[in-house]
């Protein structure tokens, strides 16, 4: 077939425009006629492409507008060889950002931008005889995060988020997994497995804070290698872990851990129920310390009244239980942990904390989330702007910290607390908490007292995406 050749209609109009704009005043007559007829019958030959193109054009649109196939296929791949123009969506103008998907979704690759912004404030009411900083009013930033998260080719995903609330870059997650049907492989820097309510992201807690024992016994991100067994209502996961990449040293290699975590959470009709347990065993160096502390309730500050200060340690040991239930507005989650010190030559301390919290939704058919073992986005039924007000929460809990045992007097912090979250859309949340905190053997001493009370209002305004 002809190979078919395209003009621009405005180059088609710029030829034949020419042959009538040659200067009137051309030497000789018979030139600038047999010019004229020349470009009359290029314009003649022109027209005959451009309605071969027209035809050509209706027969691909006949087979297949989106696809083309067969013979008509092959004819208008043909005829398009030498085209100029590309057939296909637009070409992106020059200096125009390359649309993501444009770049990666060829070869395999997707990509997902998210992120946080968490903005505190509260007030910290302790005795009058105690004039620690961090106390009275108190606010910022608690959280500021963006990452990306996505698909590679090849069964793999990737992860990659920093925190920048504190000024500095802070790195959370950076990691490659790999999928193989109920298994999962992950390697890099991420949470260990310590617990539901350490694993539910802090866009979807019930409090400001999460239960006290989850930051005094250091559960944090740590860089390792692990696997997990996923079905629809069971959990194992179990991984080998060095330090936190901000933590670092030069004898970190000397640092390392085993942790483990299984879930069993059935759903029963309009019930979802969750039983767990996990194990953590941290093995030192040969001269070593650890510490355990926590603050107030709220994080925007830096004051504590419960405090072991540094102890001696060879290894850490700890193991924890957890249950809990979704039945339509209401939800239970409690959850217990016991931390083991081995100290050289001295008596082993074992340390507890332990939280039981209890919630309801007061917006019909409103419902905590749940999801991947663990609490999930809460979507409201009717959200704000939509005809609705979105969804209200109430709950209450109950928070323990023992860090007194086998000599060591860190203090003992009973938190009784109760919260109240709106959410009016998805990806909006406000939060308001009250915490009432009583101190034994606190660290801090209000005059000659050690054991004394604290109140805490605590409030926030997030949103992510």
């Amino acid at each position: 077939m002809t190979a078919r050749v395209r003009l621009a209609p405005a180059a088609l109009a710029m030829v034949i425009a020419l042959g009538w704009a040659l200067p009137a005043q051309a030497q000789q007559a018979d030139e600038a006629a047999e010019l004229r007829a020349e470009l009359a019958r290029m314009r003649a030959q022109m027209e005959a492409i451009a309605e071969r193109i027209d035809t050509l054009e209706r027969e691909r649109e006949s087979v297949d507008p989106a696809r083309p196939t067969g013979a008509g296929a092959d004819a208008i791949a043909s005829a398009a060889a030498p085209v100029a123009e590309v057939a296909g969506p637009d070409p992106v103008p020059a200096g125009a950002p390359v649309p993501v998907e444009n770049l990666a979704s060829a070869e395999g690759w997707t990509f997902e931008p998210f992120g946080r912004v968490q903005v505190d404030a509260g007030v910290i009411d302790a005795p009058d005889a105690i004039s620690a900083p961090g106390l009275g009013f108190v606010s910022g930033l608690r959280r500021a995060r963006i990452g990306v998260a996505g698909d590679l080719p090849g069964d793999f995903g990737y992860k990659i988020e920093v925190d920048f609330s504190s000024g500095d870059l802070v790195l959370n997650d950076a990691l490659l997994a790999y999928d193989a049907g109920d298994l999962r492989f992950q390697i890099g820097h991420y949470n260990t497995f310590q617990g539901l309510e350490e694993l539910t992201s802090s866009l979807f807690i019930s409090f400001l804070e999460r239960a006290a024992f989850t930051d005094a016994f250091v559960f944090q991100r740590r860089t390792g290698v692990s696997g997990q067994y996923e079905t629809d209502d069971v959990l194992l996961q179990a991984g080998v872990f060095t330090n936190n990449v901000h933590d670092a040293s030069e004898d970190g290699n000397a640092r390392w851990s085993v942790d483990g975590r299984a879930v069993y959470a059935p759903q029963l009709g309009q019930t979802r129920l969750h039983f767990g347990g996990s194990l953590h065993h941290r093995e030192l160096n040969d001269v070593d310390t650890v510490r355990y502390r926590q603050r107030p309730h709220l994080n925007i500050t830096d004051v504590r009244f419960v405090n072991t200060g540094a102890i001696s340690a060879e290894s850490e040991t700890g193991y924890g239980l957890e249950a809990a239930a979704i039945s339509g507005p209401f939800h239970f989650a409690s959850e217990a942990f016991w931390q083991k010190v081995q100290r050289p030559g001295l008596a082993d301390p074992t340390f507890f904390g332990g939280s039981i919290e209890a919630g309801m939704f007061l917006t019909p058919g409103d419902r905590r989330g749940y999801k991947g073992f663990k609490f999930d986005r809460v979507r409201p039924v009717s959200p704000l702007g939509e005809g609705g007000f979105g969804a209200l929460q109430v709950n209450v809990r109950y928070d323990l910290l023992d860090l007194v045992d086998a000599g060591i007097v860190g203090g003992t912090q009973n938190n009784y607390s109760a919260s109240l979250i709106w959410i009016p859309a998805a990806y909006t949340r406000f939060l308001i908490d009250y915490s009432h905190l009583v101190y034994d053997d606190a660290v801090i001493a209000a005059g000659a007292d050690r054991d004394y009370s604290v109140d805490v209002i605590g409030m926030r305004a997030q949103v992510d995406f």
